[in-house]
């Protein structure tokens, strides 16, 4: 039995003998290097205080120095946390004994995670009063925040922990500072919809601020459907305004018609906001100008006649047009709520098979988030992901039944190219930001995943290619040479060309349609400029990672080889497409000698039996086909000294 499996036992009675029995006999210097040891990230002591092992904790420390402030990595609730002291591990388990412990045996109380998360903060995210009045006793400082700007206060708050919420207030914790996205704690018992805390929070003080989005509590309130807290903070007009109280009630309306999906509720909101604006005490505030009909909304107006008001029972589907455009008039298109709920609509209109609607939606919340967000967002990257996946399902399942009965229709060329456009605009834009950043700061992960989707619907798209003379090829070809052209690389430095034949590229899974890798895609990107020979970071070409693929495709094998793919190219580890098939026999299938030039054979006879210092220097490229990188270097640097 090992270190770590005696400390994650369970049972009480024997732990610490047997802690005794196995380091007891060790030297004092191999006790400190087990102790010290990390098993999955974590120290025996991180794993015991995450545990609530006292006696193993105790006897970790007092007989074997175990360091209290070492730091290592632990899972809470499915996530890891990294760089958490021992201190801080006790004090989210809430294992009150344990953290005393720790505290007397000279652990700091303000040490902080990788994410400067405090144990106090750790304390108040599950409600351990006991661990955060004892921490607090000890120094601990109320006003540390995350990494997020947020402090304990907000994060009780948050959790809708009244008791250490009026124990944190009692200690003049800032009822008003903000996180780095601007909310305050009044914003997130607003989300949570804690009405005790947010009087609380109200009575010591707490302001209706607004957030980066320009969002007041009462809005995040109607936001997230919590009526009671609406109704309360709309009474205060110390707090909230006029035009405050009607975009409140409004947005309201909108979030039970898509959220709660009660258009009932939502009318009776919209009818006393409209009561507000033209009967309610003061002067008259009308809706703003009507604008111009969206497309994508079916041209429909928001409505600015009370009398109108009673017409929207009758037609459900103008009513969520109706809270579309209320929504973005009072969010905007910056706030995530827009376009979410834009797309929240589009998927439940391809549901009751009205694809068109669906894909005019989507495109209509894909242009906001490309005009609102920084390239490469999660959200950009979510409503690409799924066009991906709708037009995959319409191709693949086109003229079939739906389960309401109805039929797929075919999928418009032009609005896969019009989405395709978009994804190369993405990829453009990604790599423009990611140049601007120092090579170390680079995380490729996302500019990977949108290179993925675009190559899914050029794969899309080149399924059934247009006649060669036609306007159709003609724009395909241009939007491929310009993806190329990006010259973007993905995770392990793949451009696009290998990117298509990267066997974990594939995103789109049971859609025969999407068939990837795919050699009409292939051919289109060699025939647009992409580089056949070029390598990635492994120095693998696209033809080796055709070999590295399953199943094996002897059709892709051969498009890549007359395209001009050298077949005995090496990788870094010098190995050959033929080296890397599983199956030899397969080398065969390709018919070798049809792709092995004289070029290639005098090149290697002349690199294996002359002197390097006699190679002509325009014979250098061949290098980098037929060694590797260490290699091509090495000779590289002979040539040079000699010459």
């Amino acid at each position: 039995m090992d270190l770590p499996t005696i400390v994650y036992n369970s049972a009480r009675d024997g732990r610490r003998r047997r802690l005794e029995t196995f380091l007891g006999h060790q030297s004092k210097d191999v006790v400190g290097k087990l102790v010290g040891a990390t098993t999955h990230g974590a120290t025996p002591l991180v794993m015991a205080c995450r545990n609530g092992h006292y006696d193993v904790v105790e006897y970790l420390i007092e007989k074997c120095g175990a360091d209290v402030e070492q730091t290592g990595s632990v899972v809470f609730d499915g996530d890891t946390i990294e760089g958490a002291p021992p201190l801080w591990c006790a004090a989210a388990a809430g294992h009150l004994a344990v953290v005393e412990l720790l505290v007397k045996r000279g652990a700091k109380v303000n040490t902080t995670t990788k994410t400067n998360s405090t144990p106090l903060r750790a304390a108040c995210f599950d409600g351990y009063f006991e661990i955060v009045k004892f921490l607090v006793k000890h120094g601990a400082d109320i006003e540390v925040a995350n990494r997020h700007g947020h402090t304990s206060l907000m994060i009780a708050c948050f959790r809708g922990h009244v008791k250490i919420t009026k124990f944190l207030l009692s200690l003049k914790a800032d009822a008003n500072r903000k996180s780095v996205k601007g909310n305050t704690a009044l914003h997130d018992c607003a989300e949570s919809g804690s009405l005790e805390i947010m009087k609380v929070l109200i009575e010591h003080g707490a302001r209706m601020d607004v957030d980066s989005f320009g969002m007041t509590p009462l809005l995040t309130a109607a936001i997230t459907g919590h009526t009671h807290i609406v109704e309360y903070l709309i009474w205060l007009p110390h707090l909230v305004c006029r035009k405050e109280k009607i975009d409140a009630l409004e947005l309201l309306g909108a979030t039970y018609v898509d959220k709660k999906r009660d258009m009932i509720g939502a009318l009776e909101f919209w009818k006393r906001a409209m009561d507000e604006r033209y009967r309610g005490d003061g002067p008259v505030i009308p809706k703003p100008a009507v604008l111009p009909g969206v497309a994508a909304y079916d041209f429909a107006r928001e409505i600015t006649d009370p009398e109108a008001l009673d017409d929207l029972f009758a037609d459900p589907d103008e009513m969520r047009m109706q809270a579309l455009i209320i929504r973005e008039r009072i969010l905007g298109p910056a706030h995530p709520d827009t376009s979410y709920y834009i797309r929240f609509r589009g998927a439940l209109y391809a549901d009751a098979g009205k694809f068109n609607r669906c894909i005019e939606l989507w495109n209509y919340a894909l242009d906001i988030q490309q005009s609102m967000l920084e390239p490469l967002n999660s959200m950009t990257q979510g409503s690409l992901f799924s066009f991906t996946e709708l037009f995959s399902f319409l191709i693949g399942d086109e003229g079939k039944q739906t389960r309401r009965g109805q039929r797929v229709p075919p999928v418009q060329r032009e609005e896969l190219m019009r989405v395709f456009k978009k994804a190369v605009l993405e990829v453009k834009l990604g790599k423009q930001m990611l140049d601007k950043m120092p090579r170390c700061e680079r995380d490729l992960t996302n500019l990977n995943r949108v290179l993925v989707i675009a190559l899914h619907l050029a794969c899309l798209l080149t399924r059934e290619t247009p006649k060669s003379d036609s306007a159709e090829h003609m724009e395909l070809h241009r939007v491929l040479y310009e993806l190329v052209k990006i010259n973007a690389t993905g995770k392990e430095g793949r451009d696009v060309l290998q990117l298509a034949h990267s066997k974990d590229a594939a995103l789109i899974g049971g859609y025969a349609a999407c068939e990837f890798p795919s050699p009409h895609l292939t051919r289109a990107l060699l025939k647009v400029g992409a580089d056949v020979k070029a390598k990635d970071c492994d120095g693998n070409t696209a033809l080796h990672l055709v070999a590295l693929s399953q199943p094996w495709n002897i059709e892709l094998a051969k498009t890549l080889l007359d395209g001009g793919a050298y077949i005995n190219a090496v990788n870094n580890e010098n190995k050959t497409y033929e080296m890397l098939l599983k199956d030899k026999r397969l080398f065969a299938a390709v018919n070798p000698l049809k792709y092995t030039t004289l070029t290639c054979l005098a090149a290697r006879v002349v690199l294996q039996t002359q002197p390097i210092n006699k190679v002509p220097r325009h014979l250098q490229h061949f290098f980098e086909i037929y060694y590797t990188k260490k290699m091509c270097r090495q000779m590289l640097s002979l040539l040079n000294e000699k010459t």
